[in-house]
């Protein structure tokens, strides 16, 4: 991917600062999105020695005028943008008769309506100059309902994420622009407290692989799907779990 630029949103912490790395390491540059300075200045400190451009953009992905901030950055420093990964997220545990209008309006802004701006800003960008390739960060909950934890708003949030990806694919495809995503299982990052005894029996034991997966695993498949190794996929949806959805 040298030679190419890469925008990550939600990469200060987590998978998106795994996804930034790999896509880094691959030859791409990397445009580093999040809120917090701090963080950011951490992933810059780690993609320091990678001989590739790296930008920071601080940006809320719920709003419209920071994203056509992010791409317009993004174009005067590296000229095109040719990968978004749509990857800020937030998660809520509550049984569905307690979840409020505000949080689950707090999810939905953040996983879908964020996905879905960034999309449209940075896909019209994508359809002028000729292709690109967009990777949504979906969930295996998109497609399972999670225990023994409840949790409505993002398990919706992920399928609605799901398919917008195949409804983007679909319009998109005869303009070279692919659209594909990734469904992650439990993941040890901050959102998923994967070594809580309350859950171990669910998340840990109910996985065929009897762990959960580190970040780092997930970043071969974002090169795939973002790079030319995937150049006649679009529309689908690689759900990497250790085989928690087989059951």
């Amino acid at each position: 991917m040298r030679g190419r630029t890469s925008v990550i949103t939600g990469s200060t912490r987590g998978l998106g600062r795994a996804f930034a790395r790999a896509l880094a390491e691959a030859g791409s540059n990397v445009v580093i999105v999040g809120r917090d300075p701090l963080a950011a200045r951490s992933v810059e400190e780690q993609l320091a020695g990678l001989d590739v451009g790296v930008l920071t953009v601080l940006a809320d992905v719920t709003r419209r005028q920071d994203i056509e901030r992010l791409l317009a950055a993004s174009v005067e420093r590296f000229d095109r943008v040719d990968v978004l990964v749509n990857n800020a997220g937030a998660c809520i545990h509550e049984p569905a008769l307690d979840v409020t209008d505000e949080a689950w309006r707090d999810v939905m802004s953040v996983n879908l309506d964020g996905v879905w701006i960034a999309s449209q800003v940075f896909g019209r960008h994508m359809i002028d100059q000729g292709g690109g390739s967009i990777v949504n960060v979906g969930s295996m909950s998109g497609s399972i309902v999670n225990r023994p934890q409840w949790q409505p708003a993002y398990n919706a949030s992920k399928a609605a994420v799901h398919h917008l990806t195949r409804s983007l694919a679909a319009e998109w495809a005869p303009h070279h622009v692919r659209v594909n995503a990734i469904a992650p299982g439990y993941m040890h990052t901050d959102m998923a407290p994967v070594n809580d005894p309350a859950f171990h029996r669910h998340w840990i034991e109910d996985t065929p692989q009897q762990r959960a997966g580190e970040p780092d695993e997930l970043g071969p498949a974002m090169v795939f799907l973002a790079s030319e190794a995937s150049s006649f996929m679009t529309g689908s949806v690689l759900t990497i779990d250790g085989g928690y959805t087989v059951f």
